[in-house]
């Protein structure tokens, strides 16, 4: 059964929503929620992710909205916390690995965090049991795959191709695939350009893929109401789900 990751924006419209959405998601057949963590300037997100990001933080979010909501759905639904490193770094990456642990969450994805980088910090994401998630590009190298994944952890982000999420382009995976495959056994789900229409050819090949821009832009949507929106989501969720697996 290949696997379904949603990715939602905390805290808009607002923090009911957040709880609501997560816990439909998981009944539609989500099995992994990315919780975003808004950010001013979201570097790797197309414009409907970023118009999300802005309108929570315009509507107040705080790094606590984060650890309550998680609170109360990360015992219901697998969470991660996908957001940029400067509001982890400065929470202080202790700190905010063991408020994740101590609310159920599973692990990080920090898209602009490189593979350099991050392992000065891998040791404390590690004693908190947390996936930080490797991102492996087209462009690389089967060299540089095979130093990425050395430590691989809970599933593989692969990026469908060069660029921001929602963008829809399309790249021939079946290379990058192939070198991770022979690097390690860990899973691999394909993430950017993920919708109903896509997620098909999207999975082949791979254990699962990741969906953000499609599932904001039903949040984004003003002519929905809440329920709508939440009815919405779920009924996309379904669809993504069935299409990989059939």
């Amino acid at each position: 059964m290949k696997k379904l990751v949603a990715y939602i924006t905390t805290g808009f419209p607002d923090l009911n929503f957040t709880e609501d959405a997560a816990l439909a998601l998981k009944e539609a057949g989500v099995d992994t929620l990315e919780l975003g963590v808004p950010f001013s300037d979201p570097v790797a997100d197309g414009p409907v992710i970023e118009e999300a990001n802005l309108k929570s933080l315009h509507h107040g979010f705080k790094m606590q909205d984060l650890l309550d909501v998680s609170n109360n759905i990360a015992k219901e639904i697998d969470t991660l916390w996908m957001g940029y490193f400067n509001p982890f770094y400065h929470r202080g990456i202790e700190t905010i690995t063991k408020e994740a642990k101590e609310r159920g969450v599973s692990g990080f994805i920090i898209p602009d965090l490189p593979y350099e980088e991050a392992q000065q910090y891998k040791q404390t994401f590690h004693e908190n049991n947390l996936a930080l998630i490797d991102f492996v590009a087209p462009t690389d190298s089967k060299k540089r795959i095979a130093q990425i994944l050395q430590d691989a952890q809970k599933f593989i982000y692969l990026v469908a191709y060069a660029g921001i999420t929602g963008a829809g382009k399309s790249e021939d995976l079946k290379e990058v695939i192939e070198n991770i495959k022979q690097t390690t056994s860990t899973d691999i789900y394909v993430g950017f350009g993920v919708n109903e229409k896509t997620a098909k050819q999207k999975a082949q090949n791979v254990d699962g893929v990741i969906v953000g821009s499609a599932f904001v832009s039903v949040m984004l949507d003003d002519t929905l109401s809440y329920s709508e929106k939440i009815t919405k989501m779920q009924q996309m969720a379904k669809n993504i789900k069935d299409s990989i697996n059939s």
